[in-house]
């Protein structure tokens, strides 16, 4: 890491990891949102604003408001601006002169409108923080999320809790959007930076950043484009040889480059450009925000797999078939057992009109019988030793079964499937299908990530999934081949 790097990343985790933030310009007609959503904030929170009519409001949430950021009497760490464009150059004069470590403009406006006057502010701003040294975010973003300390940009968003996953977008709405899903899907995140239009400074400096931080573990990006393209791959290049990074590129389309360009100003790059990029350098490249959540609880709770032969238990003959195409479709191999364990299954699978070929046909019938917990455990553990099989894929139908929804109580079937998944050398996961009754679907899917079980609501998700795990895990052994 170069010295300027080192300075910015020493700058960065004083911003990340604030002991004080400001607020300039939260009022009544944002709900207050900025200071409301630093209501668990572990440090000062301080407000600027001018505006008379704002104080009895400010008062109210307990927070001590000032005329100037520079009337603050103790030291400011990270700033957080939300002010008509026009004063953002105040703003970063004040910053400077204070001595704060960061400041975030939540203010849009700037070069991603097209306008003279924009492209002209953006270049103010963004001169006057490089000529003194200041980390400026944005403009037009949300900016920092830090949940162990409180730093939140909403009060939907979790805190009080320390995670190992970090997240860095362009968009504000999609930073904020994972974050929300992450809460549902068992992801914990470390630290979130939403950057927009990259005046200063863009995604290299916080994949850089993320990738020297000891919390985080693994990295997803959304990116719509970047400034210098070849310090973005050596960047990627070397934090994905240490930790996961998944990559959702946005503007792959002429019509969504365009889209992006409106919105943070992004320039375009063809998109083989990017996939070539993402698959030197040993990233996971996903399409959506559904498609980066999938991966990164993947990461987070399967064990990494080392082939692409799957063992399939589906819950009817019709629902068999469907999950082999699937699965097969996506680029994984369904294969045959050895005669061993058919000879094992054999001893207890007895079901009238059932198959344990591979997929297995199980039905809750099977499941809720006398037998079915143990029966199932013994079926998990023949695939678990079968050395055709490098994974193990389970279907779940709640509408069948109305699992238990609470990790307290005591659910015999979902019991043993989480002490298989512990105990197995092989990844393992569920597919607690949706389509029949989504409701029950997601109480069971809840329950499972509680317990520690990656689960995916449809067999697509859930074979798009496992083939992106094995494609990474394999371009990884390769290259520690070579």
């Amino acid at each position: 890491m170069s010295t300027v790097a080192v300075r910015t990343a020493n700058k960065l985790d004083r911003a990340f990891n604030p002991r004080s933030v400001a607020v300039v310009g939260d009022k009544q007609a944002l709900g207050y949102m900025w200071l409301k959503g630093l209501s668990c904030f572990k440090g000062m929170v301080y407000s600027v604003q001018v505006d008379p009519r704002e104080f009895p409001g400010i008062a109210k949430l307990g927070v001590q408001n000032y005329q100037s950021l520079l009337d603050i009497a103790g030291s400011v760490d990270y700033v957080i601006a939300a002010v008509p464009r026009a004063i953002a150059p105040k703003i970063v004069e004040d910053c400077i002169r204070k001595d704060v470590g960061a400041v975030c403009f939540f203010t849009s406006g700037f070069a991603e409108t097209d306008t003279e006057e924009g492209i002209r502010l953006q270049k103010v701003i963004a001169e006057l923080a490089r000529k003194a040294g200041l980390n400026l975010i944005g403009p037009n973003c949300v900016g920092l999320y830090n949940p162990k300390i409180g730093l939140r940009h909403t009060v939907a968003q979790s805190c009080d809790h320390e995670g190992s996953v970090g997240f860095i977008a362009q968009s504000g709405t999609h930073a904020t959007l994972f974050s929300l899903m992450a809460q549902r899907n068992g992801i914990r995140i470390s630290k979130s930076v939403s950057y927009g239009n990259a005046a200063v400074l863009d995604s290299t400096d916080f994949l850089e950043y993320l990738g020297s931080d000891e919390e985080t573990r693994i990295i997803g990006i959304y990116v719509e484009g970047v400034a210098d393209g070849r310090a973005f791959f050596r960047c990627l290049r070397d934090v994905a040889g240490r930790k996961p990074v998944v990559l959702w590129k946005g503007g792959g389309t002429e019509a969504g480059a365009r889209a992006a360009a409106s919105h943070t100003g992004a320039l375009a790059r063809p998109g083989s450009v990017w996939d070539a990029v993402i698959t030197q350098c040993g990233a996971i490249r996903v399409d959506n925000v559904d498609e980066m959540i999938d991966t990164i609880k993947a990461l987070l709770y399967v064990r990494p797999a080392k082939g692409t032969r799957v063992g399939l238990i589906a819950m009817s003959g019709g629902q068999s078939v469907a999950l082999t195409d699937t699965f097969a479709k996506a680029g994984l191999d369904v294969p045959l057992l050895t005669q061993r364990s058919y000879d094992r299954l054999a001893t207890f699978f007895n079901i009238i009109g059932g198959s344990y070929r591979n997929p297995f046909d199980i039905s809750s019938t099977f499941l809720m019988s006398e037998n079915g917990a143990a029966n199932l455990d013994r079926m998990l553990d023949v695939l678990n030793q079968d050395p055709n099989v490098d994974c193990i894929v389970l279907e779940l139908l709640p509408v069948l079964r109305p699992f238990s929804s609470s990790p307290q109580s005591s659910d015999p079937i979902l019991d043993n499937i989480s002490a298989f998944a512990e105990r197995s050398a092989k990844p393992f996961i569920a597919v607690a299908t949706a389509a029949y009754n989504e409701p029950l679907a997601a109480e069971t899917a809840d329950t499972l990530v509680q317990k520690g079980i990656a689960s995916y609501p449809s067999f697509e998700r859930a074979a798009k999934v496992l083939k992106r795990l094995t494609d990474h895990y394999t371009f990884w052994q390769m290259r520690s081949y070579n």
